[in-house]
């Protein structure tokens, strides 16, 4: 009796740790499987996008912004590797239209979007006619830099890319550091406050949207989704086993903390579901910055909703920030 009891014990044991563990990896899959190929499926409508002629809606409910007045008619194709792991990564560069000695913003889009998004083409835009130059890049497992997993990290390698971005910058156009920032939505905001972080040489960071780490992200995708709360250390423990990854190793909250008061600005919406505001007032907390709060916008979508103010806002700080 006592020996059925006891397989009775390991046969539970065995099924609580298989489903918890099937459990974890489900939520893994759903929270960081990528869809490289951003100008299918639902964002097909912006399969022709490009700096010098790019929409805005017909999807997600963006609101339609006539963006002639954005188009950056000089850019090329550039390719370059990640900071230490050597990752290709896919960028446009628009060089300033007045100057080769101009300021440049590296921009980085949000998770399952590239470099054909209007939620980094149009700041771009914004910044480009105010006298920057900019460069837009695909982050890895998105648009057409390279495929390692199919899976995003949270950011955690995703700095790789933008500080890769940075060094091009420096290495081969001979750009100043204190002459380059970076700019950030969702996904592309977290890679771009970690890679501040690790690299003190970054002059100034714009971030949209951040989390303050991936774990209370994940968990908020949970509660939006009605699942418990427990998968979220089981999802951490399925990126050891399936990517080799721990993706709670860096934070943008430990990153700007890390910045020792370079300047951050924050931005984000009081309707964000996706992303819940707590994030941002942290954040700004941490940076010591005032967050700019909008009231009514979905998920990354202030640069639409309120684009004048937007664009005055991206640009003074920019070039307050910015040396020259």
């Amino acid at each position: 009796m006592q020996r059925r009891i006891g397989l009775g014990i390991i046969f539970i044991s065995l099924v609580l740790v298989i489903a918890y563990g099937g459990g974890g990896l489900l939520v893994y899959q759903q929270a960081m499987t990528t869809g490289p190929q951003c100008q299918q499926g639902l964002r097909a409508v912006w399969a022709d996008n490009r700096p010098d002629a790019f929409v805005t809606g017909g999807v997600f409910d963006i609101r339609e912004t006539d963006t002639t007045p954005y188009a950056m008619p000089h850019y090329e194709t550039v390719t370059f590797p990640s900071r230490d792991d050597q990752v290709t990564i896919a960028g446009w560069y628009a060089p300033a239209p007045d100057t080769n000695n101009a300021p440049v913003v590296i921009l980085a889009h949000g998770l399952n979007d590239c470099r054909l998004s209007p939620g980094v083409l149009l700041p771009a835009g914004m910044l480009h006619r105010a006298g920057f130059a900019v460069l837009l890049i695909d982050l890895r497992n998105h648009g057409d830099s390279q495929i390692t997993t199919g899976r995003m990290s949270g950011g955690i390698l995703e700095y790789r890319d933008v500080l890769g971005a940075w060094d091009w910058l420096v290495n081969e156009r001979g750009i100043a550091p204190e002459r380059i920032g970076l700019y950030g939505v969702s996904l592309g905001a977290a890679a771009v406050l970690i890679a501040a972080g690790e690299e003190p040489q970054v002059a100034a960071v714009w971030e949209d949207s951040s989390y303050v780490d991936i774990m209370r992200a994940i968990e908020d995708e949970l509660i939006r989704n009605q699942f418990p709360l427990f998968l979220g250390p089981a999802a951490v423990t399925m990126g050891r086993v399936v990517d080799g990854i721990d993706i709670t190793a860096r934070s943008p909250e430990a990153a700007a903390r890390a910045m020792n008061g370079r300047p951050v600005f924050v931005a984000h919406s009081e309707a964000d579901t996706r992303m819940p505001v707590f994030h941002a007032r942290l954040l700004a907390e941490v940076t010591g910055t005032e967050a700019w709060i909008v009231p009514d916008s979905a998920h990354v979508q202030a640069v639409f909703d309120y684009a004048d103010e937007y664009e005055t806002r991206l640009v003074d700080f920019f070039r307050t920030h910015l040396a020259g």
